[in-house]
């Protein structure tokens, strides 16, 4: 998965950076994360669009705000990350023509060539704003800092399967450098994960983009049969605690064709995650929004919050699921095409995510939390056990083979 490459983590940034509550997304981007294929390709085939959560014997399970918070260090709470991808002066108080307001905050303009619509080529912007000159004056720090979150952003969160492009619409944020932090940068990032992975369950889609570190990390603090040996060590945020690790596709063995898994829990209360978690991710108002059923905003991205599905992931007695909402009018929105202003667009997503204090599902906690037997037998009328048919499972050995195949 790509890093920054090129524009290495000043010092001078980091005031900016813990102002932006981006500072420890940025400690994940020094180093490199490696994506476990044939293990991420197992869970993205058991992905449901329709739900949004993993499909797997015992039931749903699926990546929470709780989780983001956890593995990327990212607040949940605060406003929605939206607006509008072009015609920044007349839709925000303040706001210039893009170019224009590109060279005032960043001191310099990209080259035509550089320029793809409203989008900077990834390598000029590294070669620019690489390093920040030794002894330059608070002014020209800011503007590297800007940079450097905008990079971040792109290559990091909301990364698109180019990767090779960095995206305007980060302006209007940059330019308020003090109020970025009051924004949920957590939800939005989920929210474009959940994208991704509905696009890449259409079969004809063979990439994936996206924060695959979040997807990836979350698999193995979920899944402790997965985890790779030799991780022990817990540090913040908890991706961090893979980011050296290399996977070998040589392994052999059963390691992801069990059918019988179990999910952890992963509490906060765990001793090993309570040593390291920052105290802001455990304040009751990020808190609440773990325990929320609400919308999830990025621009034109709005996905749905469903915890009511994946109780036991917060140690609670899994019920019968609600029927799904049926989203499709969603996702055919991607930003594309006529420009507007998403929050009077897609209004009723918006209100939904600003009075999700009023939406916050309310559950007990018991000491073994897991589906009801309710809940089972209907999961083992609905659910898919296995992916393929019935007749390919059988044992090939006694079949034949034909002239044509020898």
């Amino acid at each position: 998965m790509q890093r920054q490459q090129g524009m290495p983590l000043d010092e001078r940034y980091v005031p900016y950076l813990q102002m932006a509550g981006l500072y420890h997304l940025a400690r994940l981007n020094d180093r490199w994360f490696r994506l476990d294929e044939p293990l991420v390709s197992t869970f993205v085939e058991r992905w449901r669009p329709e739900t949004h959560t993993f499909q797997i014997p015992f039931g749903e399970c699926t990546i929470m705000l709780q989780d983001v918070a956890y593995q990327l260090g990212l607040a949940v709470d605060g406003r929605y990350v939206s607006g509008c991808l072009t015609d920044f002066h007349m839709y925000i108080e303040g706001g210039r023509p893009a170019w224009v307001w590109f060279e005032e905050l960043l001191g310099v303009i990209s080259p035509p060539s550089q320029v793809q619509k409203f989008a900077v080529n990834c390598t000029w912007f590294q070669e620019t704003f690489g390093e920040c000159p030794e002894g330059a004056n608070e002014e020209t720090v800011r503007r590297f800092a800007r940079a450097y979150i905008m990079m971040l952003l792109g290559t990091q969160l909301f990364a698109d399967k180019s990767s090779n492009r960095i995206h305007i619409k980060w302006l209007p944020y940059v330019a308020r450098l003090e109020e970025m932090g009051s924004y949920s940068w957590g939800s939005a990032a989920l929210a474009w994960l959940y994208r991704c992975m509905y696009r890449v369950a259409n079969r004809h889609v063979v990439k994936l983009a996206g924060p695959l570190q979040l997807l990836q990390s979350w698999i193995f603090w979920r899944f402790p049969r997965f985890r790779p040996a030799g991780y022990d060590t817990c540090s913040w945020p908890l991706a961090s605690r893979w980011s050296s690790y290399i996977p070998s596709y040589s392994e052999k063995g059963p390691r992801v064709q069990s059918t019988r898994l179990k999910i952890d829990m992963l509490q906060p209360s765990s001793p090993e995650v309570l040593q390291v978690v920052h105290p802001e991710a455990l304040e009751p108002r990020h808190m609440a929004v773990w325990r929320s059923v609400t919308s999830l905003i990025y621009f034109a991205v709005v996905e749905w919050h469903q915890v009511d599905r994946v109780l036991p992931q917060f140690g609670s007695v899994q019920p019968l699921s609600r029927p799904t909402l049926n989203t499709d009018f969603l996702m055919s929105k991607d930003g594309r095409g006529d420009d507007r202003w998403f929050p009077s667009a897609l209004q009723h997503w918006h209100i939904l995510w600003e009075t999700r204090a009023d939406h916050v599902f309310r559950f007990d906690v018991v000491a073994d939390p897991g589906p009801s037997h309710t809940y089972l037998d209907w999961w083992s009328q609905h659910g898919k056990r296995f992916l393929s048919l019935e007749f390919y499972l059988g044992d090939p050995r006694g079949v034949p083979i034909p002239v044509e195949a020898s």
